[in-house]
C-alpha cells in the first residue's frame, strides 16, 4: 500500500484526499509525527503557502511530502479572503459569522468567486513540483446546505445550481478546486 504525509492537521482535508486518493492508499497527517513540526504560512500567494508546508515536513521526516493551500477569491472584495481564508476574521471564528460577513459584503455587487487549491509535492529527491485547480462560482445569498465545510454553505455552482455544501460529497469531489489539482498530481504521482 503506498503511502502519502499531507502537511495538514485539518481532519476534514484529510478525509477528503482519503476519499479522493482511493484504499489503495494511506493518508498520513501531521498527527501522524512523533514529534510536532511548527509551519509558518506567511507566503503571499496559494503556490508560497503550500510549498512552505511541504518543504517544512519534507525537511523534518525526508520522504515525500504534499501540501495544500486553499480558500475562497471573491471578486467583489478583491480577492479576498484568499491565502488568508482559514485565518481571515480569526481561526476561532465560526464559518458561520464568516459565511454572514462575505454575504452581506458582496450584497448588491459582484458575487463572481472562485475556489482555489494549490497542491505542492516534495518528491523523495527533494524536487518540488505545483498543480493548481479553480472552481468558479458565485456568492450565494444565504447559507444553505449542511454537507461540507468552511465556505461551502454559500458556494453556489451554477451547473449544479446549488451551493457545493448542499449536494453530495461525490458530488462535490467531482468538481472541486482540490479533485482538480489532485487530479493532476495523480497522473505526476502514478508515473
Amino acid at each position: 500500500m503506498k503511502e502519502i504525509m499531507i502537511a495538514t492537521n485539518n481532519a476534514h482535508k484529510v478525509e477528503e484526499f482519503q476519499k479522493m486518493l482511493g484504499d489503495d492508499v494511506k493518508v498520513l497527517s501531521l498527527k501522524d509525527l512523533k514529534e510536532p513540526v511548527e509551519i509558518i504560512e506567511d507566503g503571499k500567494t496559494f503556490e508560497e503557502n503550500a510549498l512552505i508546508k511541504a518543504q517544512t515536513i519534507y525537511n523534518a521526516i525526508h520522504r515525500p511530502v504534499i501540501s495544500d493551500d486553499s480558500g475562497i477569491e471573491v471578486d467583489a472584495m478583491n480577492k479576498m479572503p484568499g491565502v488568508y481564508s482559514a485565518r481571515w476574521m480569526g481561526e476561532d471564528t465560526s464559518y458561520d459569522i464568516k459565511n454572514q460577513a462575505i454575504i452581506n459584503a458582496v450584497k448588491g455587487k459582484d458575487r463572481t468567486a472562485r475556489y482555489v487549491c494549490v497542491i505542492a509535492y516534495i518528491d523523495a529527491q527533494g524536487q518540488s513540483h505545483i498543480y493548481r485547480g479553480e472552481v468558479e462560482g458565485q456568492i450565494y445569498d444565504r447559507q444553505l446546505g449542511t454537507n461540507g465545510f468552511g465556505y461551502d454553505p454559500i458556494f453556489y455552482y451554477p451547473p449544479f445550481q446549488t451551493t457545493l455544501a448542499n449536494v453530495s460529497d461525490e458530488m462535490k469531489n467531482s468538481v472541486s478546486h482540490r479533485g482538480a489539482a489532485l487530479e493532476k498530481f495523480m497522473k505526476d504521482w502514478e508515473k
